[in-house]
């Protein structure tokens, strides 16, 4: 992700994505889904002022970001192979 907010021009953003913390994954129930919170937000409230989605080109799936006042709120994590779980990694 953060290579890929780098080519975007999203330093700022690259540079916030190394702080990271998993809040709460999505509980949509989609087998293709496997996004997840970075912040407490309530569900089905919008982000409102200062929100923007940044969409980047992964070269498998998709991954748009909900980014409010430079921090990223939410990852959309679309059509990818699963992710490690590294809370369970010796």
């Amino acid at each position: 992700m953060i290579t890929l907010l780098e080519s975007e021009g999203e330093g700022d953003l690259a540079i916030c994505a190394w702080d990271l913390r998993l809040v709460a994954m999505c509980d949509c129930g989609d087998d293709f889904c496997q996004s997840f919170r970075t912040a407490v937000h309530p569900k089905g409230q919008p982000y409102g002022d200062g929100h923007r989605c940044v969409p980047l080109l992964p070269a498998e799936g998709m991954l748009v970001l909900d980014v409010v006042h430079g921090r990223i709120k939410y990852v959309e994590v679309l059509d990818r192979a699963p992710m490690r779980d590294r809370r369970s990694s010796p």
